[in-house]
């Protein structure tokens, strides 16, 4: 390969706008790599573009979305053919055809995964979010020609996956990490711990993530960083996520937000970037 791939899609708190920040503090070297708040996965596409090959862990709890990876990495060419096919109906009467997919279950893997690429293509900010019952409810997005099908970028993207060693999991975060030791290198990138009522977006899934999650992440953080693990963490600059990190290194960075369809419309802000071992790169 002479080029790596990028998120095949949007996710609210993608790192893309993060990246150049949070590669100061990779480690130079890891045994294995977790990354267990996987979404749209820039952190781990970033890594296979800047060292050799590594086993890589990578989960999420939103089934959907690892399915998703799983057809990208066996069964990609079928999926472009879907997603092909989608691309034409839409152009034909875009936001009957988007509310037309937005209602279908379809029940075959590689159809379930060319619906959510073609839903995060076109939905409204490009925001994957679901209701109580699971179901997806973000409304038309209006953009005038969305690429539905990145054809080179899912072949890429299908190629790493195959070619590294990793493993694909929809499970919660300590599930994915149980078996972590000494030498490993872990990401977590929890939802963000909220600076407002009006802020706090965590339906990537229909059940949430709450303070108590934000604290028994911490209690589990320590756990690893018992084990010998080297642990980064990104979230929110909060007094409260400052507290449950006491200790550890603590940088402010500033971001910004990629859930936007106007480019002005996407705020700076400030995030920290928390780890249990010392290295960046000045």
């Amino acid at each position: 390969m002479t080029w790596f791939p990028r998120p095949f899609v949007k996710w609210a708190g993608g790192k893309g706008q993060l990246l150049q920040q949070l590669e100061k503090f990779f480690p130079p070297s890891f045994s294995t790599y977790y990354e267990p708040f996987l979404g749209g996965g820039a952190v781990f596409f970033s890594l296979v573009g800047s060292r050799p090959r590594f086993k890589a862990v990578l989960s999420d709890v939103n089934v959907e979305l690892i399915s998703a990876y799983e057809v990208v990495k066996n069964h990609v060419q079928e999926l472009i053919d879907k997603l092909l096919f989608h691309e034409t109906r839409y152009k034909l009467a875009p936001k009957q055809y988007y509310y037309r997919v937005r209602n279908e279950k379809p029940s075959d893997d590689v159809e379930r995964a060319a619906r959510l690429i073609f839903l995060n293509r076109t939905c409204y900010n490009g925001l994957y979010r679901v209701n109580k019952a699971g179901r997806f409810n973000v409304p038309f997005g209006r953009y005038k020609n969305p690429t539905i099908c990145d054809r080179e970028n899912l072949l890429a993207v299908s190629q790493v996956l195959r070619w590294s060693n990793t493993k694909l999991l929809a499970a919660d975060y300590r599930q994915a990490t149980k078996d972590a030791e000494n030498g490993d290198f872990i990401y977590f990138d929890p939802p963000y711990h909220p600076a407002s009522a009006t802020a706090n977006f965590t339906s990537y899934t229909d059940s949430g993530f709450s303070f108590n999650d934000q604290l028994q992440l911490g209690d589990w953080f320590r756990e690893l960083d018992k084990r010998g693990c080297r642990i980064l963490l990104s979230n929110s600059d909060m007094e409260e996520v400052r507290k449950i990190y006491a200790g550890y290194r603590i940088q402010e960075v500033e971001a910004v937000h990629a859930i936007s369809c106007k480019a002005d419309g996407r705020k700076g802000h400030s995030e920290l970037i928390i780890s249990n071992y010392l290295r960046q790169k000045l």
